[in-house]
């Protein structure tokens, strides 16, 4: 125990600046883009440019996110190999955090400036951001449909209507599970963000570009500026996700679907992910 702490104290202001970096890249940068994504539930009608004229503004942002998410899964190389290393310097960064803040090692000296409160709300933000994070990753991306009110299972070929039966609880309405869920994930993002911003601020110290109190202050002001942002997005996107009906969410990739690739693949697509049981209406004119 006593050589760890050692390398510990040996190698802090390498290991505080690693930690620091890590929280910014990749961390950082995919937390941006990730949320960018996600609020095109709110904007994304805009972005289309006049295709699907026939959308409203929330349809429209649904069938955005809808190209948005294939691309990624579809386009983006080595994208396994992308969340290997996200994961990694997430674990990396989490448990050098855990570290620091059951040490102590808030060094009141170097952040001279640093607000008690923030300092507090930066480990706290940080413990729940862990959790959320594995919850976010279990339930949507490792299918772990256990933990998911209604049992809705994620996947990208249904992203916008799978991610919203989610959140309510149910294909049918919102159940309070469902509830609860989307009230975990407005604390878990809001407190995530805050982590990023607080954490962006407290970087430019740790690596010595910001040493006075007037510096501070000044990237204070940049820091805030992008946090504001970001939680804009993130709220937009969990709002626009909770108001979607996933039924009609789920009509509207069918089309989308038919549109960009053909009936058959969408019958594939169908056969491995079933969605939502047909209504009264559909079965019978299934058995006709």
């Amino acid at each position: 125990m006593a050589n760890d702490s050692g390398f510990m104290e040996r190698n802090y202001f390498l290991l505080r600046r690693l930690h620091s970096l890590t929280g910014i890249l990749p961390i950082g940068v995919f937390l941006i883009a990730h949320l960018t994504t996600n609020s095109s539930l709110a904007w994304g009608g805009l972005a289309l440019r006049g295709k699907h004229s026939e959308l409203n503004t929330l349809e429209g942002g649904q069938a955005y996110f809808y190209h948005e998410v294939e691309w990624i899964n579809s386009n983006v190389p080595h994208l396994l190999l992308i969340e290997i290393t996200l994961w990694l310097s997430i674990a990396f960064h989490s448990v050098l955090g855990v570290y620091y803040a059951r040490t102590g090692k808030n060094n009141t000296q170097r952040y001279a400036y640093q607000d008690n409160k923030r300092y507090k709300w930066q480990r706290i933000s940080g413990y729940v951001g862990v959790l959320f994070i594995f919850y976010h990753v279990a339930t949507l991306r490792w299918q772990w449909t256990f933990l998911v009110p209604g049992g809705a299972e994620w996947n990208h070929h249904f992203s916008v209507s799978t991610l919203a039966a989610a959140l309510r609880g149910s294909y049918d309405s919102i159940t309070f599970a469902g509830f609860v869920v989307s009230l975990f994930y407005f604390v878990g993002i809001t407190l995530l963000v805050f982590h990023f911003a607080n954490g962006l601020w407290t970087a430019a110290i740790t690596w010595g570009l910001t040493v006075s109190e007037q510096a501070q202050k000044r990237w204070g002001m940049v820091c805030t500026a992008l946090g504001a942002g970001l939680m804009l997005a993130a709220w937009s996107a969990l709002g626009a996700a909770v108001m979607t009906d996933p039924v009609e969410a789920r009509a509207l990739e069918e089309k989308l679907i038919v549109e960009a690739h053909g009936e058959q693949h969408l019958l594939e697509a169908k056969e491995k992910y079933p969605g939502p049981a047909p209504t009264v209406g559909e079965e019978d004119i299934a058995d006709k």
